[in-house]
């Protein structure tokens, strides 16, 4: 089981981690859904700007992929930004790891890292303030989420019922998802060397024996993924900027 006591300075860095290499095939579109046009930017500047946003934060590492010429486009706006890109893979567990494999060369194994969503550009700047106040000294780190309200149903391969969930005790998982650096990193390689495919970076740290805590978070942090979502996005993004 992976060593529960980080190296922990005497100030802790936070540092966002934004995997951007996926090429959203659920959208239908024919560019990835990072930089679908939403609200008079693309999905990954509204991203991107929100993270900027938090002070707390040290600087962004992006994930991409190789040659993304649509990125290229998009980066001399973020010139003046602590941002760092490094080379994304096939999957997003291998773009985050890229990410904190540089990120490691530069921070301290105990500073934080806060992974985020390329396609969240609804993730509120008080959210992710809350989910750093939360987790605070938790050593197992912790994520933003929502607590399921719907009756949640398991079904087997045809369909068909076979149990109703306790849904008090079910959350959706959302992003950022916060974590020590040396402790994600060394989780995610040992997912990959066990040949475990996680969706998420809490997913590898509770195979490495961590009990990441849940922070209770916006239900308008929504994940695009689907055509529907970005109309409902940018309704979020709008109302938000009418109050």
């Amino acid at each position: 089981m992976t060593d529960k006591r980080p190296a922990d300075p005497a100030s802790p860095r936070y540092w966002g981690v934004v995997p951007a290499a996926g090429s959203g095939s659920r959208m239908g579109a024919d560019i990835p859904k990072q930089y679908l046009p939403l609200a008079g930017r693309s999905v990954i500047e509204h991203t991107l700007d929100t993270l900027f946003s938090c002070n707390r934060l040290a600087g962004v590492v992006l994930a991409v992929s190789a040659n993304d010429s649509r990125w290229e486009e998009i980066r001399p706006r973020y010139a003046d930004s602590n941002l760092q890109c490094v080379t994304g893979g096939t999957e997003r567990s291998h773009s985050v790891l890229n990410a904190l494999r540089w990120l490691a060369q530069q921070a301290h194994p105990g500073d934080w890292v806060l992974v985020h969503d390329a396609a969240r550009p609804c993730v509120r700047l008080r959210d992710i303030e809350a989910l750093i106040a939360a987790v605070g000294d938790e050593s197992d780190g912790g994520l933003l989420g929502v607590p399921v309200s719907d009756t949640m149903k398991r079904v087997d391969r045809g369909g068909r019922i076979t149990a109703t969930l306790d849904r008090e005790a079910l959350w959706h998982a959302q992003t950022p998802q916060m974590f020590h650096l040396g402790q994600l990193q060394t989780a995610l390689e040992q997912a990959l060397e066990q040949g475990t495919t996680v969706t998420d970076e809490a997913s590898a740290m509770e195979l490495a024996g961590y009990r990441p805590r849940m922070v209770a978070a916006h239900a308008d942090n929504i994940k695009i993924t689907v055509p529907a979502h970005l109309a409902l996005a940018e309704f979020y993004l709008q109302e938000r900027n009418r109050k």
